[in-house]
């Protein structure tokens, strides 16, 4: 069974990993074509690491001004995981407990402060072997860190109920009340020593289903050649297939529609029994551990209830015809006679070319969240004027962007910035996680200050939201505010519909197992297929080949992990409109938010701030403002 972090910090360690380098936070399957991923130029044109100028690079020197620092940390930290066994066999008195906890944490917070810093230099340069070396040497403490403290855990779990509770009201273990207390609520589903011990040994062969899937997709899958716009012919591949259904050739997006599904649908059978593998293997861990479903064992972790979950689902089936609406509204700016599902990514607006420098991005980011209040704005650009944020790509430099950090040190940001709108979204996001970070990191000790998955992209995407407020209120010229609107609409459809979407196949796929009923990849086919129609709607033509989607989503060996996309952009929405309607009270309780790391539950975190993501209402404010989106749209057509 998966320890919460909160029990075991050390662990944090090896899953703090940003972006594609970790399975905590995974990528959306199918990013609109905003994508926050910045296009590559040519290795010409880019600088050597040692070339950036100083002011659009991060100062990693913040964490540890030399090598010899590094190692002196490395020292120390090799001379604590040795103590770590004098607590062995031990830990049934308060004393004993709390000064294991204080090594645990100390121990977690400087092999953190090793492997983040490591990681992060070996991210400005990926060919620089020194820093492959130095990253190697860290993750390796990591591990053997967890393992000298891996006692810990079954140890305290192995107690009477009874000792447990009296460490949680023990006053000396006031620091540690919520990590004992997650304990507690992890007990009912641990078993004896003899099963946990079996289990282990065939953790290996439960990876099976997501390994297999993952050499086929990635390794074996070989795709045929198309021709592209040009009517040269070109590959299709997983990298290159969304800019296909991109391109404004109608033809070229239905073959390569037609090419990607036609391969996965001569493999159903394989990956068909792959997927129902790995649902089996779901039931199975949760019927031996006593969960009432997969759905409440995978949503135990983070202790949301089941009603966060179909509350969800219930509510954009509520909102499907705003979702119609928009179905509608796409097909007559494309100008087809029918949509199709190969016309979902086509660009409904001539390409409006709007050029945002880096300094003009910061100035129109922090513009854009003024209604956050002085304290936010300052912190803000606290982080762009003291070294947070490494701005360029450079040769050998890691794609893409994240937020990252050591607790006790400020957070940094890596970006590819590019003069262009999808990089000021970029930048404005990047800084909603460092800024979550920085109030967390400042407000609690190193455990609480820790934020869980379900809270990750909510500071995120309420920086993006509030952005969007601001950039459509000033926009004059009806062709930039309809590529705006264009943007803004594509990220509902993408985030909420569709992942919501997602979220009811897992659900239904998982029930048909557990209600002892078949599921072939003519199951699949078929159970996809109808949300397909119901999600899209009349005003389309929901193709056959969709069918075969599921076939293609890595995201469905994560099981019920995609709904925390739809919930955390839902929450990330009402946030944003309760600031703009409110003001000040809501920004406090925003502030609030920020300052709460992990310190409870998340869904108490978030209904403290104003947003019950146990009830519709968080949901039903993000769809007002898809729809005054729609509607805007609508308008300019006109």
């Amino acid at each position: 069974m998966p320890i919460s972090p909160k029990s075991i910090p050390l662990l944090l360690v090896l899953s703090l990993l940003p972006g594609d380098l970790s399975s905590t936070v995974l990528p959306r399957e199918i990013m609109p074509t905003t994508s926050h991923h910045s296009r590559r130029v040519s290795m010409e044109q880019l600088l050597k690491r040692s070339e950036v100028p100083a002011e659009n690079r991060w100062k990693l020197e913040d964490v540890f001004a030399s090598q010899k620092d590094w190692d002196a940390e490395f020292t120390e930290a090799k001379s604590l995981i040795k103590k770590a066994a004098d607590f062995q066999g031990t830990l049934d008195s308060a004393d004993a407990l709390k000064k294991c906890f204080e090594l645990d944490d100390k121990l977690s917070i400087l092999t953190e402060r090793l492997f983040v810093y490591a990681h992060m230099r070996q991210d400005e340069d990926t060919a620089n072997p020194n820093f492959q070396a130095l990253s190697s040497k860290a993750k390796k403490l990591g591990i053997e860190a967890g393992e000298a403290l891996s006692f810990v855990t079954p140890e305290i779990l192995a107690l009477p109920i009874e000792k447990l509770d009296q460490f949680i009201v023990d006053p000396n273990l006031s620091a540690y009340k919520f990590t004992l207390t997650e304990m507690k609520r992890e007990k009912a589903h641990v078993l004896s020593k003899a099963e946990e011990a079996l289990l282990a040994q065939v953790g290996n062969l439960a990876q099976a289903p997501q390994n297999i899937f993952s050499m086929l997709n990635n390794a074996d899958l070989k795709f045929p050649k198309i021709k592209d716009e040009d009517g040269k012919e070109v590959e299709l591949t997983h990298g290159n297939y969304i800019k296909f259904l991109e391109s404004n050739d109608r033809e070229v997006r239905r073959n390569a529609f037609k090419a990607v599904y036609d391969t996965y649908r001569k493999q159903k059978n394989t990956i068909g029994a792959t997927l129902s593998a790995n649902v089996n293997k779901n039931v199975f861990y949760s019927r031996i551990r006593k969960y009432p479903s997969v759905m409440e064992m995978s949503l135990y972790g983070d202790n949301i209830p089941k009603e966060v979950y179909t509350n969800l689902i219930d509510t954009i089936h509520e909102s499907l015809p705003l979702m119609h609406r928009y179905m509608k509204l796409r097909q007559k700016l494309l100008g087809v006679d029918e949509l199709h599902m190969y016309d979902l990514f086509a660009p409904l607006v001539d390409e409006y070319k709007l050029d945002i420098t880096y300094d003009e991005a910061k100035k129109i980011t922090k513009e854009g969240l003024k209604p956050l209040g002085e304290d936010y704005l300052n912190v803000l650009q606290k982080g762009y004027d003291n070294g947070w944020i490494d701005v360029y790509e450079n040769e050998n430099k890691r794609s893409g962007a994240y937020s990252w950090g050591p607790y006790g040190t400020h957070p940094f940001v890596l970006l590819n910035h590019n003069d262009n709108l999808n990089s000021m979204f970029t930048l404005a996001h990047e800084m909603g996680h460092a800024l979550h970070s920085y109030f967390s990191d400042n407000a609690l000790n190193y455990r609480d200050a820790q934020y869980t998955i379900f809270l990750a992209e909510v500071a995120s995407t309420t920086n993006e939201a509030l952005l969007m407020d601001y950039l459509l209120k000033k926009s004059t010229d009806p062709k930039e505010k309809m590529y705006l609107l264009t943007y803004y609409a594509d990220q509902f459809r993408t985030t909420i519909f569709r992942q919501t979407m997602f979220a009811e196949f897992e659900k239904i796929i998982h029930q048909r197992v557990e209600e002892g009923e078949s599921l072939t990849p003519q199951d699949l086919s078929s159970i996809y297929y109808d949300l397909n129609v119901k999600y899209y709607g009349k005003e389309m033509v929901v193709d056959q080949d969709i069918e075969m989607e599921w076939a293609r989503i890595p995201h469905f060996y994560n099981s019920f992990y995609v709904y925390k996309y739809a919930t955390g952009f839902s929450a990330a929405t009402s946030f944003a409109k309760q600031i703009l309607e409110e003001g000040k009270p809501a920004v406090e309780r925003y502030l609030g938010f920020l300052k709460s790391g992990g310190s409870d539950y998340s869904i108490n975190i978030l209904s403290k701030a104003g947003v019950d993501m146990s009830s519709p209402e968080p949901i039903r404010e993000a769809m007002s403002v898809f729809e005054d989106v729609i509607a805007q749209m609508e308008q300019l057509t006109k």
